[in-house]
């Protein structure tokens, strides 16, 4: 999920598109509380839906971190520290392994990278004991347009809410139309759920 946003605002729009992240450090993550009169907490995982011929159905929030190109990776063997590397997974989606050639690693797991690697290197190590660790990778961030203080890309770290994306991004404009706001939230590489929030009515 090369997770990109694009907005286009107009008029007095305040239009706010939330990009999932797709790394979670391979932990679950609880459907997040709201504050008591606001929208549902935006939690850190990208949903992954069950769909069908006409559209997203179920929002999956256990997902798994999948490895894109850009990815710099830190594999490290505890027995033969000598094979211990880092490497960034190319445009094409592969990595080069020190002595063992090239590897597919983009759109998979961390712990299908890693048995691949277990398998490449068995060809000159006995049961090599591997661990494969995410260095850089594309954080996770939302993006919030329009008629706001400060438009633009912000880094998101935990559960943030409507009225706290609003506020982090300086908040409406004098023109801006507090019963328009319109929320982007990306439920596939296909699709985008959108809403149009009242938060006037929501903080009165």
């Amino acid at each position: 999920m090369n997770v990109q946003c694009r907005i286009l605002t107009s008029l007095a729009f305040a239009l706010i598109m939330f990009s999932f992240p797709r790394f979670v450090a391979g932990q679950g993550v609880s459907t997040p509380k709201a504050d008591k009169g606001d929208q549902p907490a935006v939690s850190g995982k990208e949903p992954a839906p069950t769909v069908d011929d006409t559209g997203p159905v179920v929002h999956k929030r256990d997902q798994r971190y999948t490895i894109h190109p850009s990815d710099t990776l830190e594999l490290s063997f505890m027995l033969t520290p000598d094979f211990n590397q880092t490497v960034t997974v190319q445009p094409d989606g592969y990595i080069t392994l020190r002595n063992a050639g090239d590897l597919p690693a983009a759109g998979r797991t961390l712990a299908e990278l890693t048995e691949s690697i277990k398998t490449a290197y068995s060809k000159i190590l006995h049961d090599p004991v591997v661990s494969v660790d995410p260095k850089d990778f594309e954080k996770p961030y939302f993006v919030v347009g329009g008629q706001v203080g400060k438009p633009g890309k912000i880094e998101w770290r935990g559960d943030v809410t409507l009225t706290e994306a609003i506020a982090m991004a300086g908040g409406f404009t004098d023109a801006a139309k507090h019963s328009q706001v319109l929320l982007f939230r990306r439920v596939s590489d296909q699709w985008t759920e959108a809403k149009i929030i009242n938060t006037k009515k929501m903080l009165n």
